[in-house]
């Protein structure tokens, strides 16, 4: 029986897509991979269709309530050529870049998933995120029910990642304290830069060009008041000069599509604006 390389992710909530087999197809429609959704431990429904639920008394010191798990298995649609070919397969291929893919792959899939059922609730997810993350081989029917030939589960991301840098410079922690308190006020053009930086990591430009557009008009008006503090000024009046760059990527967006100058000037205005953003937060912790 041939032998198919895969990724498998486990999430503690349901990801979106129902359960099942879907095909994924690339350049000219071949299959590219095959992405198999299980549900684990899904509570049962009970009742009959269409009635309301009624409430119930809540005792105290309830017991955690179990969520369901997805298993999300994304398994490569050509098959490795023999035994010898699996074994050098996980032997040189590099496992953690080729889970990173399948998040970007499943992210691509959620993505779709969340536009077809107008469901903004349906979110990207990050490696970082899943209980536990496998790459291996195994036939193809066996992998789709959760069995393989080999395998190895791999560590959680490394903390010494561009997330964790931004984590140490920004401390979340104490942002968050001061904005429960009063102290501070998160922004709008945060939210939106955020957004932005989503979709660009996740390929989608167009989407990326068209959020950076209005992150850019709220954070110039926003930032106003901080603009003597450190070399913020300096930065706002850089984030200014990048307002007709930004224009231009969003309108090609509207018309269908970016080129790669201009999606390199979305890459390069989402950093200026996020590195603006940082200052004016380390600003508020001062």
């Amino acid at each position: 029986m041939p032998l198919f390389a895969f990724v498998q992710l486990e999430f503690p909530w349901q990801i979106g897509p129902p359960e099942g087999r879907y095909v994924l197809r690339g350049h000219a429609g071949q299959p590219s991979h095959v992405l198999v959704v299980t549900v684990l431990g899904a509570s049962e429904r009970r009742g009959m269709l269409g009635r309301k639920p009624k409430a119930k008394v809540a005792e105290p010191g309830p017991e955690p309530t179990p969520v369901p798990t997805t298993r999300a298995t994304l398994v490569r649609a050509d098959p490795l050529a023999d035994d010898a070919a699996a074994q050098a397969w996980m032997k040189t291929t590099d496992l953690a870049a080729e889970a990173d893919e399948a998040v970007d792959i499943l992210n691509g899939v959620l993505h779709a998933y969340r536009t077809a059922a107008m469901d903004a609730f349906v979110r990207d997810v990050s490696r970082g995120q899943a209980l536990v993350v496998r790459a291996g081989v195994g036939e193809g029917e066996a992998v789709a029910h959760g069995r393989w030939t080999t395998a190895v589960e791999l560590p959680p991301p490394g903390k010494n990642t561009i997330r964790g840098k931004r984590e140490a410079i920004l401390r979340p922690q104490e942002r968050l304290a001061a904005i429960l308190s009063g102290r501070d006020v998160a922004l709008a053009a945060e939210e939106l830069t955020l957004r932005a930086r989503l979709d660009l990591d996740a390929g989608r430009t167009r989407e990326a060009a068209l959020q950076l557009r209005v992150a850019l008009e709220a954070a110039i008006a926003e930032l106003e008041p901080w603009a003597e503090g450190a070399d913020l000024g300096a930065r706002l009046e850089a984030l200014r000069e990048l307002r007709q760059s930004v224009a231009s990527a969003a309108n090609a967006a509207l018309q269908g599509g970016l080129d790669d100058a201009s999606a390199a000037d979305v890459d390069f205005a989402v950093g200026r604006l996020e590195a603006a953003l940082r200052v004016r937060t380390t600003l508020g912790l001062t």
